[in-house]
Parts: structure tokens; C-alpha cells; sequence
């Protein structure tokens, strides 16, 4: 979809995207190729995205850093835009959290495993 110079001045463009979520120009692509993302095009043919393009892709930051895939996030987007959920969405949001959880469960172990580890070397130095 190409949008008028008036329209354009409300997108931003894919580089200050990219900066702004903290994440490289070709990521931003990517989320674009995977359907997360929808850019317009400039009459000149760049890409230009909404503002709240920046907070999304911090999301799908956060969500792939805790183990979803592309699939799962494009999923869990109608939540996140409308803001309500159905049953099925309800319960993959669910089992989602149910496995972070997890992830946070093997990970605190860890860490006091580690606390263990360091208090019994720092009374042996």
C-alpha cells in the first residue's frame, strides 16, 4: 500500500524503527516477512511503519527471548491489539506462561545453586 506525503508524516521510517526498538533493520524485515509487522510504502517505495511499531517489536523481543516462536507471537498479536481474548487464546496464553514459568523455576534453582556455590568459596579463599 503506498501512502500520501500527509499520511507519511505520521509513519517513521524503517531505520529509526530499527533504532528505536533496539534491533537491526534486517530483524525488522524479518518481522515484516513473518506478518507481524505491516508496512506501508512511500510513494518512492520505502517502508514506513506506525510508531506503536517500536513498543510491538519490543514485545515480540521479549517473547522470543522467552522461547516463542514467530508463529506463537503472531498468535498472541490479536490480544495484544484487541485487547480481549477467547477461549482458546486464553488457554495458549496459558500453557505459554505455565512454561516461562518453568524456565523461571530452573533458572532460580540454578542461581541459588550458584549462591550456594559462591558462599562456600568465599569462606575458602
Amino acid at each position: 500500500m503506498t501512502v500520501t506525503a500527509a499520511a507519511a508524516e505520521q509513519l517513521i521510517r524503517i531505520g529509526e524503527v530499527a533504532r528505536g526498538a533496539g534491533v537491526s533493520v534486517r530483524a525488522v524485515r524479518y518481522y515484516e516477512q513473518q506478518g507481524l509487522l505491516i508496512a506501508e510504502r512511500s510513494p518512492s517505495g520505502q517502508r514506513l511503519y506506525r510508531q506503536d511499531a517500536i513498543p510491538l517489536i519490543r514485545f515480540f523481543q521479549q517473547m522470543f527471548a522467552a522461547g516463542l516462536t514467530s508463529r506463537r507471537i503472531a498468535e498472541l498479536l490479536p490480544c495484544w491489539d484487541a485487547g480481549h481474548t477467547d477461549a482458546e487464546q486464553r488457554a495458549m496464553l496459558r500453557v505459554e506462561r505455565e512454561r516461562i514459568q518453568a524456565q523461571i523455576n530452573d533458572l532460580q534453582a540454578t542461581l541459588d545453586h550458584l549462591d550456594e556455590v559462591i558462599a562456600v568459596t568465599d569462606t575458602h579463599p
